[in-house]
């Protein structure tokens, strides 16, 4: 499917001050047009832009591959439209509304939430440093947003994947965000991007969004994402830094970020990519071992892991994607996530969170796996997949069948 290249441009620097105001038309269901006015974010930097969105701003809808290109002065006047809950339309879930597949973008939600704790990390989203007035500074600092689609024809056979596993580094210690910062970071995304941001949750994805606040400006224009589909974020800067998980979550300040940037004639841009992909929900835990639940992740999976051909990408920091409250396996996303990174000819650091034990295993299991030199589709194995024999004990079953020289195909 060929993606579409949305431009998105900035008009040129007003030099006075004008005085606050912001206007907001809608168009159509797929268009908006903001024209906002000289936004003073902050007192350290001031946004004294005209019409910094002078055109539609298009959606990211399903099966439509594209991609929007926003500058940091763009995404700061769309947030601080959100903290204001300017945006039309935007404030009901109901089934029948207009925008009822999009997350929420309006800020009402963490003012109602019962723990607002979105807002405690809020002064970071008016820190966003906007376009330089300087003349002689012409350098844009842009964000980027991806929507990709696997169409049926690259859905894999898995069973006849000949490739064999890619390099994998494990580690209990340290951070996806952290140690894992220039290489293709896996948000562990809810379906609807953000998750839970604006209400009260505070788990991996909505960390990872209020550490990176521009990341939700993607609510606005991302619809929720099908089971074949991965929306990838280049360029986004972390303001804040953190400690803790869910109830444990403390804020504990900025962070100046010094993160390599690309640079062109034109613009640079952060070198972080963050991407976004939604693990099943399973309710019932047994369900995932059923082979279609099973496929349906690796496409999930390999949808984002797979790069652009000719193109030279980083490896991916992963973990325990899609477990937790999602009730996934560790060892089942562990392997799904190698297959999927194998057939993507990509790297994989896999971070276990502290957990040694699933760290000590599956560096067994994998060095097991190279060893045979197994490949993708012999750990898949389409008769009697090694997923629904033991599917407690995965690592265990596969170290089983090793030492016992047990074929797969028995």
């Amino acid at each position: 499917m060929q993606r579409r290249n949305i431009p998105f441009s900035c008009c040129d620097p007003v030099r006075q001050p004008d005085p606050l105001w912001c206007s907001l038309v809608w168009k159509r269901k797929s268009t908006a047009t903001f024209i906002v006015c000289s936004m003073s974010l902050s007192n350290r930097h001031k946004c004294n832009s005209l019409c910094l969105c002078v055109q539609a701003i298009p959606l990211l809808q399903r099966h439509q591959p594209a991609s929007i290109t926003l500058s940091q002065g763009q995404i700061s006047c769309l947030l601080a439209n959100a903290f204001f809950c300017t945006f039309p339309h935007r404030n009901t879930t109901k089934s029948n509304a207009e925008y009822h597949n999009y997350p929420p973008i309006n800020f009402s939600r963490s003012a109602d939430a019962a723990s607002p704790l979105p807002l405690t990390a809020a002064p970071s989203l008016f820190n966003i440093p906007t376009d330089s007035s300087d003349s002689a500074q012409i350098v844009r600092k842009l964000v980027g947003a991806e929507e990709r689609w696997l169409s049926d024809a690259e859905a894999q056979a898995w069973g006849k994947c000949t490739d064999t596993l890619h390099k994998l580094h494990v580690t209990s210690e340290g951070r996806i965000e952290a140690e894992g910062a220039q290489l293709l970071q896996v948000d562990f995304a809810a379906s609807k991007i953000g998750g839970g941001v604006l209400d009260s949750g505070l788990v991996q994805e909505e960390i990872l969004f209020l550490m990176n606040p521009e990341l939700i400006v993607a609510r606005l224009f991302t619809e929720k994402l099908d089971r074949d589909e991965c929306l990838i974020i280049t360029g986004t800067q972390q303001f804040s830094c953190y400690s803790g998980f869910s109830d444990s979550f403390q804020w504990l300040g900025p962070y100046d970020d010094h993160l390599e940037r690309t640079f062109s004639v034109c613009w640079r841009r952060l070198k972080r990519q963050i991407l976004a992909i939604d693990a099943c929900h399973f309710r019932q835990p047994m369900d995932q071992y059923n082979m279609e639940k099973v496929k349906r992740e690796l496409n999930k999976a390999y949808c984002g892991f797979k790069g652009h051909y000719g193109h030279e990408e980083p490896d991916i920091a992963t973990g325990k994607w899609g477990c937790g409250a999602f009730n996934g396996d560790p060892e089942l996303k562990a392997v799904i996530q190698l297959m999927a990174a194998a057939k993507a000819r990509r790297g994989l650091a896999f971070f276990t969170f502290g957990d040694h034990d699933l760290c000590r295993r599956l560096q067994q299991t994998y060095h097991l796996l190279v060893t045979q030199k197994m490949t993708v589709g012999e750990t898949f194995h389409d008769r009697k997949p090694i997923f629904t024999m033991l599917p407690i004990w995965l690592f265990a079953f596969l170290s089983f069948r090793f030492s016992h020289n047990l074929p797969f195909n028995s």
